[in-house]
């Protein structure tokens, strides 16, 4: 196998930023839209607070859930939007649905990189409200510094180890791909 010229590796690299970058703001349109906002992504996050609420009780913190927020006597959180996976699962998916891979390898990429991203952020939100209920004074640290650049980093990492073991297609290989 040859490896291809620099020029021809630039165009590729530039091809999937192009495509990355306008998928990404697709989404975040898509996604901040009201009717989509209300119909999907606030259901969404309420499934979120009733597992991550099931998860604390399961734990032993005594919790109640209403809509996308989990109380506690000590401790509120209300989970909103960049706090629900969404963000970080529109990042990594952006990027495989840029990258030169059949349908069927994005795809399963796809379903691998939502289900890792929604774990992490369920671990995310309910060691942040155990922290807000156990230690207060940690709580703005851990969710503004450590678990958001947490998260964004898991989905590039995610994304990096997808792409590192999909072989990409060019582009007939693409085009074959498709019906895959």
């Amino acid at each position: 196998m040859k490896a291809a010229p620099p020029a021809a590796g630039r165009r590729k690299s530039l091809v999937f930023l192009a495509r990355f970058l306008a998928l990404l703001v697709a989404f975040y349109l898509l996604v901040a839209w009201n009717p989509v906002n209300d119909a999907v992504v606030v259901p969404f996050t309420s499934a979120i607070a009733r597992v991550s609420g099931a998860l604390l009780g399961a734990v032993g913190e005594k919790v109640t859930v209403a809509g996308t927020e989990i109380r506690s006597g000590a401790f509120a959180v209300q989970i909103e939007n960049g706090c629900n996976g969404v963000e970080a699962a529109l990042l990594f998916g952006s990027a495989v649905l840029a990258f030169p891979a059949s349908w069927k390898r994005r795809a399963a990429g796809l379903a691998a990189g939502f289900a890792v991203i929604q774990a992490l952020n369920l671990v995310r939100v309910v060691s942040l409200f155990w922290i807000g209920a156990h230690r207060p004074a940690l709580f703005d640290s851990s969710h503004t510094v450590i678990w958001q650049s947490a998260v964004v980093l898991a989905s590039v990492l995610l994304f990096l180890f997808w792409a590192s073991r999909e072989p990409p297609t060019g582009e007939a290989g693409e085009a074959a791909g498709r019906g895959a």
